[in-house]
């Protein structure tokens, strides 16, 4: 190896990847022990025999050495890969060259078990590792775990020679060509498992396989596949999660009688000699091979397209309700977080998602890549499930592009417990999964909140733990139920009294808590749009599951996350804003851009001592709100308002406003532009001439509270 062309590439492949739309992240450093290693690794693209060993090299800063297919080493490319520390799996010297890097510590090890690439992911067979070629099927390799247990066999050999200074010891320091004893008799070899996992898997046309068909012609069917895959991963983007797994420990499988009689020799040995003890290390390689497979697929990076994939191949049924199969694939990722289980970024936090808009698009990728590839077909509002796809083998070389769902969903079978928690969840029937998503919702809120009001309580600024609590009325019919959001700065004990007025009249009524609200003003600093709209949803496909119609509304700036919700979802059965702000007269709000220009300043010149995160604020509840006031806080506010200024045009439901006439926050003016820009057919404007911006509680909240409940009834009654 070339030390400086070792370098140099790696420098080069660092470049290509911050060009393509690779986004890599590493798990599990700590994981990652002294010593000499061997990483055995999942084998899916040509990606990771690239990545992979520029990766490791920054997390140990030893060489990295692999093996090579033996077909790559012709002419000018069998060179390099020589320099950068390939080897072919035909040297003649290989094992030799392998066991004296690792005795020595002079560099570490990517070996892929499977052989080559598994691009079906088919990799259980009847509990038993299998994988899967172009032909046939067989076990994964035994290389790795028999290179460790010869160079550890050898390792304790030359512990016990060298106390003795027996000529052997020279011997075998020659055959390894061994200069320096002292890493050899200090050092020790493990076996760390890696996964990598993919996500999104798209194989489709694109720049480069374009590009390899104009310029050579027709191309082998295999490397066209491979360029529609792993040039789509390039060019279009990849979550590449890269897991790291716990080290395997070589000591424990050579302390059998038959193996340590031959360690122990005094009689001369040579690499390649028959052994009495050949058979036990066959076994122990055999046994090694099972943990480390084991390990390497326990690492698999669970994301939202296994979920669907698995829901899919469980479900008992050919015909599947779309609600019902993103519910269960909800259920399914609350399930799995305690578990242990690896999951994708994205899972990290709410899927409420899944439930309304599906913003994020998880559910509509997915559904468009099965529709394409057959796996299940649209029938009106049912998807047809073809049971086929799931179990007839796969083309090795057309896989990946012919079904990617089965790809996918073969790739999570070794998870034994993801496996069991789907088929226990598919064949829940839709009533059972409608009463479970709705009470996982309304615990998680109780939980959130909980959580966050221990760990942001400030004695004397922090209000009664009642104040903060989400808000459930239960109504006497589920025909109709409603949403209320409360204001910025304050908390859901703000819409008790119309809360309790709504169940009166036998509706069901919850009152969100939105996320930094009801603790302290330094829960609230840390928040976003994206987490209050997160927020609303979760509370609307709460309500959702329970009623069959569900009317969303807010007061202040509730009044515009209730619009923000009418306006993302289309089965909302109606909406009302009090007080909605479009333009905010409060002078600390005005203050916000130029407070939070002030504040990045001082970061960028490391003065956090000069930062002003919070303004004082004077509120007509100060048992219910913040009398301080954060300023990232109100720029996000004001962000929200203004991206949702130009989608009120799609707001096609029912819709109220309702507005304080001296209202000395919220311009009325503004407000009135705001129900004008509403798409709604039938919407109604009220102006009340109040002096206060809280207009939902004291001296005639009633007449509010009655507006608010005719409009609802109307609404009800309409359907």
């Amino acid at each position: 190896m070339n030390r400086y062309a070792y370098l140099a590439t790696g420098q080069l492949i660092a470049f290509m990847e911050t060009l393509s739309k690779v986004r890599v992240r590493l798990h599990g450093r700590e994981n990652i022990p002294e010593g000499s290693l061997i990483f055995v690794v999942n084998h899916f693209t040509r990606i990771e025999t690239l990545l992979l060993p520029y990766h490791v090299y920054q997390l140990t800063g030893v060489p990295v050495w692999s093996l090579a297919d033996s077909a790559l080493f012709n002419g000018a490319l069998g060179g390099l890969l020589e320099t950068v520390g390939a080897v072919s799996t035909r040297a003649p010297d290989r094992d030799r060259l392998i066991v004296k890097s690792l005795l020595t510590g002079e560099a570490n090890w990517i070996i892929f078990p499977e052989g080559r690439m598994v691009k079906d992911k088919a990799i259980v067979e009847r509990t038993r590792f299998t994988a899967s070629y172009a032909v046939n099927r067989r076990p994964p390799h035994t290389g790795a775990a028999t290179l460790a247990l010869r160079t550890e066999f050898y390792r304790r050999r030359l512990r016990k020679l060298a106390v003795e200074q027996s000529a052997e010891t020279e011997r075998l320091q020659a055959l390894f060509g061994i200069d320096d004893m002292c890493p050899v008799l200090s050092g020790t070899t493990r076996i760390v498992p890696i996964n990598i996992t993919y996500y999104p898997l798209r194989a489709r046309e694109n720049m480069l396989s374009r590009l390899a068909d104009r310029v050579f012609g027709k191309i082998p069917a295999n490397l066209h596949e491979e360029l529609q895959m792993e040039g789509a991963m390039l060019m279009e983007g990849v979550d590449i999660d890269i897991r790291i797994g716990r080290p395997i420990e070589i000591e424990r499988h050579l302390g059998f009688e038959t193996i340590e009689h031959d360690i122990f020799s005094p009689k001369r040995i040579d690499f390649d000699d028959r052994l009495p003890s050949r058979k036990a290390m066959r076994r122990e390689a055999f046994s090694l091979m099972q943990r480390y497979m084991a390990g390497i697929y326990e690492l698999t990076t669970v994301n939202h397209d296994h979920l669907f994939a698995s829901l899919l191949r469980s479900m008992p049924f050919r015909r599947i309700s779309p609600e019902d199969l993103r519910r269960k694939a909800f259920l399914l990722a609350q399930r799995l977080a305690p578990l242990g289980i690896n999951l994708h970024h994205s899972l990290d936090f709410g899927q409420a998602a899944l439930l309304t808009d599906d913003r994020f698009n998880k559910y509509r990728e997915f559904l468009a890549i099965a529709l394409e590839s057959g796996v299940v077909r649209q029938e009106g509002d049912v998807l047809v499930k073809e049971p086929k796809k799931f179990s007839s083998p796969l083309d090795f070389n057309r896989a990946r592009i012919d079904n990617p769902i089965g790809v996918v969903s073969n790739e999570v079978i070794p998870l034994a417990e993801l496996q069991k928690q789907a088929l226990l969840i598919a064949w829940l029937p839709e009533r059972v999964v409608r009463y479970l998503t709705a009470r996982h919702l309304l615990r998680q809120a109780e939980r959130e909140f909980e959580a966050d009001y221990r760990l942001f309580f400030r004695n004397g600024e922090s209000k009664g733990h009642e104040v903060g609590r989400p808000i459930l009325v239960k109504g006497n019919s589920r025909e109709l139920g409603v949403v209320l959001v409360h204001g910025f700065l304050a908390a859901p004990r703000e819409m008790q009294e119309l809360a309790e007025y709504l169940g009166r009249l036998g509706l069901w009524v919850y009152v969100v808590r939105l996320k930094g609200h009801g603790t302290s003003p330094d829960d609230l600093v840390r928040r976003c749009g994206e987490d209050w709209r997160e927020s609303v949803d979760a509370g609307y496909a709460a309500i959702r599951n329970i009623c069959k119609r569900v009317v969303v509304g807010g007061f202040s700036f509730g009044g515009g996350l209730a619009l923000d919700c009418a306006a993302r979802l289309g089965d909302t059965a109606g909406v009302f804003a009090v007080c909605p702000p479009m333009r905010l007269q409060d002078l600390s709000s005005r203050f916000a851009p130029s407070v939070t220009v002030w504040n990045r300043l001082m970061d960028h010149i490391n003065f956090r001592d000069g930062k002003k995160e919070c303004v004082q604020t004077v509120s007509e509840h100060p048992d219910i709100n913040y009398t301080r006031l954060p300023v990232a806080g109100v720029a996000e506010l004001g962000r929200f308002m203004k991206a949702l200024e130009p989608r009120l045009p799609e707001v096609k439901v029912p819709a109220l406003v309702v507005q304080s006439k001296g209202d000395p926050v919220v311009d009325p003016a503004a407000s009135k532009r705001l129900f004008e820009r509403i798409g709604s057919e039938r919407k109604e404007y009220r102006l009340f001439d109040f002096e206060r911006h809280g207009i939902l509680s004291g001296s005639g909240a009633d007449q509010v509270h009655e507006v608010i409940g005719r409009f609802i009834e109307q609404v009800r009654d309409s359907h």
